[in-house]
């Protein structure tokens, strides 16, 4: 054989052949070069011989023409030569080898028909696939990536034919072995986890990951999730847990075993790590969750340690934590509701009518002076020590009216947030006040201090539990509060002992039977308990035609739609049942529920369910549009593709949405885009905070306030002066813009209401519990929020958490390093290393991380135990690090 040249890059502009060669013939032959004309009449004569009678010759033309097509597969930036000139010989070779003998020749030219069908064959044949598995058994990479890739396409197409027909599979199922173990070596893990998707056995994976490739394999499978269909997306996080688990990567294990609420698998990796350092960061892993748990002797063999790393997970340390953070930043100044409005910043009208002291503008100042003071555990007007000149801290309980005092009373435990033993002490003085408000109050007040830290002495427990069967109903509710509060998510049975009666108590006041059956979804959220669904199914059969008109009596449905947050198909049952309740409430509950159980999946299917109630005229006193309004929010919040679509979707409602959608669309905003300030939204919700309905108007502003959550946002805070001073004549809109700018200052800047963390990866289910219920209480803002109710915005404590990094020592001794950090990016299924982050800032921890922002080490000389940088992480120090 005469040895064929390579063409080289410059001949790759040749023309492909018409399917009528002979016309074209004399004007190509000029245009080819010599070397290429060598080649063509090469592979014509090959052609020649492959059809000869004699075996030895077709064999060696055979070989040959495999080497030819090798050397040019190999990279595929152009049809490769050989393939181009073979192209109109596809149709003679295919019809011989139908009249070969079967032999190993004929496998031979199965296996060059296979890789010609790549640019031959017409759609939907799968050519390529038929003579491949009727070739040589030989590798298949050797052809080159496009044609494995090419095969792989064909695998899915034949599998869901076979599969309908129940034909067998086996050999495919070899190819695809083949091919996933190809595209394991060669970096093409996305694609091999594709084509195991599309034949349902992403088992194989486990046998074919590395230490070098398995982390990118996982990344792969859990972004994949949120876009796969139930119970597809479970199966696929299962595969990447025990991937994980396999590589002994925990930190990554855990949180997987977090995202599908499993506990075994989080035993499971308790008791495969034996270094007792990383079990404490799979502790605090574990509170930032807010899940209660309880760890046993298999988990944490030694009695000490067990103590030790239980505080961990019971939240113990957040207060010391977060007011490390505070004197790192210089903001531990006790701040007043004055330095929050900046008055004088205004123009002269709206500053004089402020000074008249109505107990609706003191009421707005007691919440803003507890969420900017919150957990900072001193402020200017609730715990300024008695005998100085200011008289004592009692004077502001009194500025309030009666039920105003409720929250005057309470924000004292918002301030002492985290810190029980303190919270405690200074609430003590109130449980013995002759005033109900008042004690109702405190009792709100110790499950607020409470909330998200447990303890084994249950203190709230000790201190509510007495409180609950009281006479006055505003104690009661205060005490039914504070255990939802402060046991959120605790599923404890002595609690529910206490409040189960009350549902069905015949004489219990509307609000309390509300209130307690909002605690009780809290307590069992997500938990599908069915005792409890039962109690709260009878309570809402209970009600009388005029009960069910009452704003409170929608707290029911909710407490209702709290059990099933984010169980998908678990509420199907219950939705049964709900269609037998009275029609006034009957779509209400429906709506609910459907919206709670597939909070934050993003479903598709229900986005769609969702927006067809929305897309109804109704008349106005249908109210179940508002919760499939926030439920679109709640279904779609879980990524940002699903967000922004669904913003889009909004849009559209605004314009052809009947009032009561468009009462709700703004907190439907607030919701997607919580304490994550988008200049998009920014602007719609402040168009529609000038909107002539109120009640828009209101709902607005308060997500206004819920958008900018602990941002401190500048811009933010300058429309909501300018607010201020427009709405001065109007006392509700004027406390709502209040409550806003005490939001968006929450924390002096230290805290976020996201119920997402590690990256947007989790979701807290308690934190999205105490949002939603004040967007429940939202959409009727007049006998709630502006009513005698107005301590449901105390729910949002559920949610506070502080958006920091604080980095620990091995003896959980705050450590400062440098760390970079810069706006996330997503890297999944990229190629090579490329960076995380973008834009980065340096700084020494602790540091604040705002939305959508990851930070990541800048020395090597420690090495962190959890790959997510967010909130308590322990370093180790690096033993291969050098000094320069």
């Amino acid at each position: 054989m005469a040895p064929t040249p390579t063409p080289t890059k410059d001949e790759a502009t040749v023309k492909v052949p018409s399917k009528d060669p002979k016309k074209k013939d004399d004007k190509k032959e000029d245009d080819l070069s010599e070397e290429d004309l060598e080649l063509k009449q090469n592979l014509e004569l090959y052609v020649e011989r492959v059809q000869d009678p004699n075996p030895n010759l077709q064999r060696a033309a055979l070989e040959s023409m495999r080497q030819e097509i090798r050397a040019s597969t190999s990279s595929m930036t152009s049809v490769p030569k050989p393939l181009k000139f073979l192209r109109p010989h596809y149709g003679t070779l295919k019809a011989f080898h139908q009249t070969m003998p079967d032999s190993d020749l004929k496998k031979y030219l199965s296996d060059i028909l296979s890789v010609l069908a790549l640019t031959m064959s017409a759609e939907g044949e799968r050519e390529s696939l038929s003579y491949r598995l009727i070739g040589t058994e030989g590798d298949i990479g050797s052809w080159g990536h496009e044609y494995v890739r090419n095969l792989a396409g064909e695998i899915a197409q034949e599998y869901t034919k076979r599969q309908s027909e129940e034909a067998p599979i086996d050999d495919l199922m070899e190819l695809v072995q083949q091919i996933v173990a190809f595209h394991m070596k060669h970096n093409a893990e996305t694609e091999a986890v594709d084509l195991l998707m599309d034949v349902e056995d992403l088992d194989l994976l486990l046998e074919h990951v590395d230490k070098t490739n398995f982390k990118r394999t996982c990344n792969y499978l859990t972004s994949a999730a949120k876009y796969l269909p139930g119970p597809d997306d479970m199966l696929v996080l299962d595969i990447s847990y025990m991937i994980y688990m396999k590589f002994e990567e925990y930190p990554n294990a855990l949180q997987i075993a977090l995202f599908l609420d499993n506990t075994q698998y989080v035993k499971q990796v308790f008791t495969s790590c034996a270094d007792l350092l990383r079990k404490k960061q799979f502790c605090y892993m574990i509170a930032r969750h807010g899940i209660t748990f309880e760890l046993d002797d298999e988990m944490v063999a030694d009695e000490d340690d067990r103590e030790a790393l239980q505080d961990i997970v019971n939240n113990t340390r957040l207060s010391e934590g977060y007011l490390t953070l505070a004197r790192d930043i210089e903001v531990m100044e006790a701040k007043t509701p004055e330095d929050i409005y900046k008055a004088h910043l205004l123009d002269g009208r709206a500053s004089s009518g402020a000074s008249v002291d109505s107990a609706r503008q003191n009421l707005a100042a007691t919440f803003v002076n507890a969420f900017v003071n919150a957990g900072f555990g001193q402020d200017k007007l609730m715990t300024v020590p008695s005998d100085s000149t200011t008289g004592s801290s009692g004077n502001w309980l009194f500025k309030n009216k009666e039920h105003g005092k409720i929250s005057a009373a309470a924000s004292l435990g918002m301030i002492q947030l985290w810190d029980v033993e303190a919270g405690l002490a200074q609430l003590d003085k109130y449980f013995h006040s002759n005033d109900n408000p008042i004690l109702s109050g405190a009792l709100l007040g110790v499950g607020i201090v409470n909330c998200g830290i447990k303890s084994d002495c249950d203190p709230a427990l000790a201190l509510l539990g007495d409180y609950v069967d009281k006479e006055d109903s505003s104690v009661r509710i205060g005490a039914i509060i504070g255990l939802g509060i402060a046991y959120a998510g605790s599923q404890n049975d002595q609690i529910r002992s206490k409040l189960s009666p009350i549902l069905n108590d015949a004489k219990a006041p509307l609000d309390v039977i509300a209130f307690a059956s909002l605690s009780l979804g809290m307590i069992y959220v997500g938990s599908c308990n069915e005792e409890v669904a039962q109690s709260i199914i009878f309570a809402l059969m209970d009600r009388s035609e005029a009960e069910l008109g009452d704003a409170l009596t929608r707290f029911l449905p909710l407490g209702l739609g709290l059990l099933y947050l984010g169980k998908q198909e678990s509420v199907e049952a219950t939705a049964e049942v709900s269609k037998t309740f009275n029609e006034k409430i009957r779509k209400y509950c429906d709506m609910t529920l459907l919206s709670c159980a597939y909070a934050g999946t993003g479903n598709v299917l229900k986005v769609q369910d969702l927006l067809a109630q929305c897309g109804e005229h109704l008349e106005k006193g249908d109210i179940h549009q508002g919760p499939a309004v926030l439920g679109l929010a709640m279904v779609a919040m879980s990524e940002e593709l699903g967000i922004d679509m669904e913003i889009r979707s909004l849009e559209r409602m605004l314009q052809y949405g009947e009032q009561n959608i468009r009462r709700a669309v703004p907190l439907a905003l607030g919701l997607l885009c919580i304490s994550n300030p988008k200049v998009t939204v920014m602007d719609t919700l402040s168009r529609l905070s000038h909107d002539t309905d109120s009640e828009v108007a209101m709902a607005a502003i308060i997500s206004l306030g819920l958008i900018g959550a602990g941002t401190n946002n500048a811009r933010l805070a300058g429309m909501l002066r300018n607010l201020s001073s427009y709405y001065y004549k109007d006392a509700s809109l004027l406390f709502c813009v209040r409550i806003a700018q005490g939001l968006v200052h929450m924390g002096k800047g230290l805290l976020t209401l996201t119920p997402f963390h590690s990256e947007r990866f989790l979701l807290s289910p308690t934190a999205l519990a105490g949002i939603v219920t004040l967007l429940h209480a939202c959409l009727d803002m007049k006998p709630i929020i502006l009513g005698k109710y107005h301590y449901v915005l105390y729910f949002l404590v559920l949610a506070m958490q502080p958006r920091m990094m604080l980095t620990v020592d091995k003896d959980l001794k705050p450590l400062s390093v440098a760390v970079r950090v810069g706006q996330a990016v997503d890297v999944v299924g990229q190629a090579g290393r490329p960076k995380t982050i973008t834009g980065f800032q340096t700084h020494s921890t602790p540091a604040l991380l705002a939305a959508g922002e990851r930070a990541e080490l800048a020395t090597d000389k420690y090495i962190p135990l959890s790959p997510i940088l967010e909130g308590f992480i322990i370093l180790e120090e690096n033993p291969d690090y050098r000094e320069e």
